[in-house]
């Protein structure tokens, strides 16, 4: 006799989710999440002042004695050659220094910061000058308001330019849709406004041409990319059935679609609306950056007449005195203060969507970083729901043959488990025999005679009932496949048994990737399942979960959650529906499910490629962007320790002196690292 036990596992293949919105933010209000300091702008209009400011500033620089001292030149002279600073210079600051003006006069309506200072830093300088310009004694401050205009106006040309690039994603998103379709009417084809299509209207999408709405297959088969949202680059086969998402691109055939989701419903929309809501969202560390911007404000103002009067006093000086007044609060600017956490947070959402994760909140990450255990419901999560043949039991017969005889019966068969069967003979690309005489049997299985002899395949107590033997073999397989929980499927003939069949909901590849990643994190893996403790023992063992919770009713699992949150802070990841208390009651929530459970409501996070393995792309994504957020607090704050001090004149006595065009240049410097600091999250490799 010959005894083989036979196990599989088959691969998973993600399921595809998608989406298109009909609005979406600028980029200065992505950025700043609300605050208006640059409501109206635009980069275009920085770099403009910029450069015509640029070209109003050389002269100035030309004509200054500074700098005629300095390179050892000396400028012509004619008459009202005096008055060219004066008046370049009133150029600029009206022009180029407009924007500050208008800002902080906004901020003195709400609350004091960033143009404030900067309002305030050139208007002493501008005032002062021309004071003496028309008498008053003293060096006037041309050259330096100049360079300080032009400096600041690059600064927010880069910022905003910066903000605009981490913000594209949505303008890509919106571009995918078509603006046209092509609707079948009476058999004909017409051109429509995707605008104009309802639910229920046939469309056709010919080769190469973009989903413009949600459907399902009615007709026809092909190839479509969906990389723009899974980043997977390998094309999903659609038929009759399956569902297609706007945006993705059609390959090489026809498909006739029955639209299903259109405007603000489909996949695309969601997505859209959900990155613009995570952008706009408030950040605890952005409500921190931002108080500290307020005082820093307040303290800049301080010391900045503190030292104008201090220098007053002790050098009689007044140009000297109001020289280092401008430069502390040059320096003391919260420019990148400002822009700190919302550019991390632009482009962790950029990142995120491109890797199918969506962020619903900006609190999200800051929650993940604390996460110590994490909770998997099983179904359709750490499985594929659906059941697949995971071992064959057999005696007397190859596991091949008995799958080849079972699948020849089953393939006549609608019951779920009998497809599963079939599958598995596809899989391992057999092709069963024809079934003659086939019958089912009810509540039993099904039978048919094959090559001249009648097997049949279905429930063991239809053999036990038959009165059919079983050898130790099987007996033991038997007893195998019940203590995994899983469902058996017996083959026999007219005298005896010849195999089982053990079957299962599939556990996805991915998962197990998933558990062991997460481990390497350093997190206690939980999976809560309403099945019997037989299967969830076996799944959790498989997979190397540590703790596991068996029989869990969908109304007890938000009540699990908190338990598990007492211990430690918790992640849960579900479907996003029944499983909704659950992610709302965990300190994280997970929703996993793509078309339309993308717009989970309930969930922080949704992973739109089904796949659990981007849970633990979400958690380090999550630790990463945290530590952005420090980094660039400190790059935005820890400068001006040493910075302002400087400024202010108290090194003087050892010959060192920052002059307020140097001061806008460090703090411009800061804005370009914490941008930068940002931007490299683009650069992170979740996978």
């Amino acid at each position: 006799m010959q005894h083989h036990t036979h196990q599989q596992q088959d691969t998973h293949s993600p399921q595809k989710g998608h989406s298109h919105p009909s609005t979406h933010l600028s980029a200065e209000q992505s950025a700043d999440g609300g605050h208006s300091k640059h409501a109206g702008h635009s980069p275009e209009m920085f770099k403009w002042r910029f450069f015509i400011c640029l070209l109003l500033t050389l002269p100035i620089l030309y004509f200054d004695p500074h700098f005629q001292e300095w390179f050892n030149y000396q400028s012509p002279q004619f008459p009202g050659s005096n008055w060219i600073s004066p008046v370049l210079s009133t150029v600029v600051y009206f022009y180029g220094g407009w924007v500050f003006l208008r800002g902080a006069w906004r901020e003195f309506h709400t609350r004091i910061g960033m143009m404030t200072l900067i309002a305030l830093a050139i208007t002493v300088a501008f005032v002062y000058s021309l004071a003496i310009s028309f008498g008053l004694e003293g060096m006037p401050f041309y050259w330096e308001l100049a360079t300080l205009v032009v400096i600041m106006l690059l600064g927010h040309w880069i910022e905003m330019a910066s903000v605009q690039g981490a913000s594209r994603a949505l303008e890509h998103l919106a571009q995918l849709v078509p603006a046209t379709a092509h609707r079948l009417v009476a058999g004909q084809i017409e051109e429509a406004s995707v605008s104009q299509l309802q639910e229920g209207d046939r469309i056709l999408i010919r080769p190469g041409e973009q989903v413009p709405v949600d459907g399902t297959v009615i007709e026809g088969v092909s190839n479509l990319n969906e990389a723009f949202l899974t980043g997977e680059s390998r094309p999903v086969l659609k038929q009759t059935g399956d569902e297609v998402i706007a945006g993705a691109v059609n390959s090489e055939g026809a498909l006739t679609v029955e639209v299903t989701r259109t405007g603000d419903r489909t996949t695309l929309s969601q997505i859209m609306r959900l990155v613009e809501e995570a952008q706009t969202s408030r950040s605890r560390y952005q409500a921190l950056a931002d108080q500290i911007a307020y005082w820093l404000t307040l303290i800049a103002i301080a010391v900045g007449s503190l030292t104008l009067v201090i220098w007053i006093a002790v050098s009689r000086d007044w140009n000297f005195a109001v020289n280092r007044s401008v430069t502390v609060l040059v320096i003391a600017c919260p420019h990148a203060l400002g822009l700190a956490i919302p550019l991390v947070i632009v482009n962790a959402t950029g990142l995120s969507a491109r890797h199918g994760i969506l962020v619903r909140n900006r609190e999200a990450f800051e929650r993940a970083r604390n996460i110590k255990a994490i909770a998997f419901d099983k179904t359709g999560t750490l499985t594929q729901g659906e059941f697949g043949v995971q071992r064959i039991v057999t005696d007397g017969i190859e596991p091949q043959e008995a799958l080849t005889i079972a699948a020849a019966l089953e393939a006549l068969s609608e019951h779920p488990l009998a497809q599963s069967i079939v599958k598995e003979a596809q899989s391992q690309h057999i092709s069963p025999a024809q079934a003659k005489e086939f019958q089912s049997v009810t509540g039993q299985g099904v039978e048919g005679i094959i090559q001249s002899k009648r097997y049949r395949v279905g429930r063991p107590e239809w053999a036990e009932g038959l009165g059919l033997k079983r050898s130790a073999v099987l007996q033991a397989g038997l007893q195998t496949i019940e203590a995994r929980g899983e469902s058996a499927i017996a083959l026999f003939d007219d005298a005896q048994v010849l195999a089982f069949f053990g079957l299962a909901d599939q556990v996805r590849e991915s998962a197990r990737e998933a558990v062991k990643k997460l481990h390497v994190m350093g997190l206690l893996v939980v999976m809560i399942t309403g099945d019997a403790e037989a299967v969830a023992k076996t799944v959790a063992a498989d997979l190397g979960i540590d703790r596991y919770y068996a029989r869990v009713l969908p109304q007890d699992k938000a009540a699990l959650i908190e338990r598990l949150k007492k211990e430690q802070p918790t992640a849960f990841v579900g479907d996003g529906i029944n499983d909704a208390p659950a992610l709302t009651a965990a300190n994280l929530g997970l929703a996993i499910g793509a078309g339309t459970n993308v717009a989970i409501e309930s969930a922080d996070l949704v992973l739109i490629n089904s796949s659990p393995l981007d849970a633990t792309y979400a958690l380090k994504l999550a630790k990463v962007t945290y530590n952005k957020m420090i980094q660039n607090l400190f790059w935005a704050t820890g400068y001006n320790i040493i910075a302002i001090p400087l400024a202010a004149g108290i090194a003087y006595p050892l010959g060192i002196l920052l002059s307020p065009a140097i001061g806008a240049v460090l703090m411009s410097l800061s804005t370009v690292i914490v941008s930068v600091n940002a931007v490299l999250l683009r650069t992170v490799k979740l996978d």
